[in-house]
């Protein structure tokens, strides 16, 4: 998939500078990652390719060479591709530069040179910028990204055993990345798997494998409960008092199922995925709150709560 997308992005960054339709003979001389022996070889991952650009909004049309139309080349018209100049001040460019290079992929900082092609000079700074690192890698991320954009199956592995996923969307959520969709066996379900705890990522060769429903919007397939997103790891028992059961029970999302004693107290089983930030939510019950299993999540409490100044 690495080999897809570079060769893609050298053909695109070629089309764009070629001030002419170019055709399919120039681009197999010209374009690095096009060196099949044979001709049929080529013809079939360069139709792969035009299609690719294609299904991504590019607008690849193919025009006569010359005034006779005796033969034809590949052209991307610059104003249905080309973006029109935004009009930006020096001040909002300054606030552009600062936002990208707020936010890191794999912990790269974003370069000016983006910023520098819409007009004016970078802003100076006397220091490092604060930066929020969104994670992984830009390889990960860009064939997770390319598998859902070709409806390509992803394979990883995933809590213990091998996942055949159907990837319907890609979304961040409290620093972590994850990637959408039900499995093959079980496509009723939607679920969301960390990216940073998938192993082995897989893209398949198939395209147009799946087919999303139409409407899907990533951000329905989390939660609001930043402990229960991803594959549950456990399902922790609570006992919340009295006092403290209503704002518990508003708190706790649909996943979890609610117990009502006659005392006012509730009971509560809650998935747990990232123990840590549920650990986090408990704490903040003191005394009103009572772990009854997994035994070692309760010792873990435990433990956190002696440490705790």
């Amino acid at each position: 998939m690495r080999n897809v997308i570079e060769r893609t992005l050298n053909l695109l960054a070629f089309l764009l500078t070629a001030e002419r339709p170019v055709t399919a003979a120039e681009i197999r001389t010209t374009v690095a990652g096009y060196e099949q022996e044979s001709d049929e070889a080529f013809r079939r991952t360069f139709e792969r390719d035009k299609e690719l650009l294609r299904q991504m909004g590019i607008p690849l049309e193919r025009r006569p060479t010359d005034a006779w139309e005796v033969e034809f080349g590949y052209v991307l018209p610059k104003e249905q591709y080309g973006l029109e100049d935004p009009g930006l001040t020096d001040e909002e460019r300054a606030a552009l530069l600062l936002a990208a290079q707020a936010v890191r992929i794999g912990g790269q900082v974003t370069g000016p040179g983006a910023i520098l092609k819409l007009g004016g000079t970078p802003l100076q700074t006397g220091g490092e910028i604060p930066a929020a690192d969104l994670g992984l890698s830009s390889e990960v991320l860009g064939d997770t990204f390319s598998a859902i954009a070709a409806r390509r199956m992803l394979t990883f592995g995933y809590s213990g055993r091998r996942r055949l996923v159907h990837p319907y969307g890609l979304i961040h959520r409290r620093g972590h990345w994850y990637v959408v969709g039900p499995e093959a066996d079980d496509r009723a379900t939607v679920k969301a798997f960390r990216l940073d705890r998938a192993e082995s990522i897989e893209v398949g060769e198939e395209e147009n494998a799946f087919r999303r429903p139409k409407g899907f919007r990533a951000s329905d397939a989390t939660t609001d409960a930043p402990w229960e997103s991803g594959e549950p790891e456990l399902v922790a028992e609570l006992r919340f008092d009295a006092d403290m059961a209503w704002i518990a029970e508003r708190q706790l999302s649909g996943r979890s199922t609610v117990s009502h004693l006659e005392d006012g107290s509730i009971t509560a089983e809650v998935p747990v995925s990232a123990v840590d930030s549920f650990l986090g939510w408990v704490m903040t019950f003191d005394d009103k709150v009572e772990i009854l299993g997994p035994p070692e999540l309760r010792a873990d409490y435990v433990d956190r709560v002696r440490g705790a100044p």
